[in-house]
């Protein structure tokens, strides 16, 4: 157990001490599946959040990319309607091993929050899950803080990060990396002079995290190093669980490329690559 990821185990001892959030994402169904799973089973007295609803802002219109970062006022007041105050300590956690959970830790971590993401996510949880909607909590009071900039790049950003040689890592799955597939975005490829770190390899078999060190070795043989890496993905989503993943690794933070793979094909001029890269 550390500060950024917990035990079911160490939840249950601390459960009435933490607010608990279930973030859940249907990329087909939308946020109607997302409540549904929620409501089919989830642990006792969490709260729901869905990542287009609650986690992202309109589409190319309140930032760049499918999944921009909600706007900081509307961000402020979703955590205050689910009761989360500026001193709650929140632990996350989902049914995707932690990549969209991971959404979540990286806004409230980037705006000074206490939170931790469970390891293992709802599978890991022993006791019996709570179905239906959850009872909501009393209103919590209104913190709007800004999106940090020097934890954010945008796409003019990345090209200057890899013209400098700086390492920029795409944390899709290596067939999309690769191009051999694109399921969402209308180009197929990747940024060239990015490195391929997909993100379902920061988990075990059984969902749980690779240890600090095996995540160190793991970002180090792709050249990462204490020097501040960039992280991109689709939609800015799972490429929070790579920069959760280096801050465990203690890699330091990681910036995050929000409008990432689906901003960066918009502009049809920007270059794109294809096949492996060392």
């Amino acid at each position: 157990m550390t500060d950024l990821l917990v035990d079911a185990a160490w939840l249950a001892s601390h459960r009435d001490g933490v607010v608990v959030a279930d973030v859940r994402w249907s990329a087909t169904g939308g946020t109607a599946e997302a409540e549904r799973a929620f409501e089919a089973g989830h642990i006792a007295g969490a709260v729901f959040f869905d990542v287009d609803r609650d986690l992202a802002g309109a589409p190319f219109v309140e930032g760049p990319g499918r999944h921009p970062l909600p706007r900081a006022e509307r961000f402020a007041e979703t955590l205050a309607s689910r009761g989360i105050g500026p001193h709650d300590r929140v632990v996350i956690y989902d049914d995707a091993g932690g990549s969209v959970a991971a959404r979540l830790w990286w806004m409230l971590d980037a705006l000074g929050r206490d939170c931790a993401l469970l390891d293992g996510g709802l599978a890991a949880w022993p006791d019996a899950l709570e179905t239906g909607p959850t009872a909501p909590r009393a209103r919590a009071d209104v913190e709007i803080r800004p999106w940090p900039k020097d934890r954010l790049v945008e796409a003019d950003g990345v090209a200057r990060a890899v013209q400098h040689g700086d390492v920029v890592i795409d944390a899709r799955v290596a067939e999309r990396y690769r191009g051999e597939t694109e399921p969402i975005d209308p180009v197929a490829g990747h940024i060239p002079g990015a490195r391929s770190a997909p993100f379902p390899d920061v988990v075990r078999d059984d969902g749980r995290f690779r240890s600090p060190e095996q995540l160190r070795e793991r970002f180090e043989d792709i050249g990462v190093t204490s020097a501040t890496p960039i992280a991109y993905c689709g939609s800015g989503v799972t490429a929070s669980l790579d920069v959760f993943a280096l801050r465990l690794a203690g890699l330091g933070d990681a910036r995050l490329y929000e409008g990432s793979w689906s901003d960066w094909v918009h502009d049809r001029s920007r270059p794109v690559a294809t096949g492996a890269e060392p």
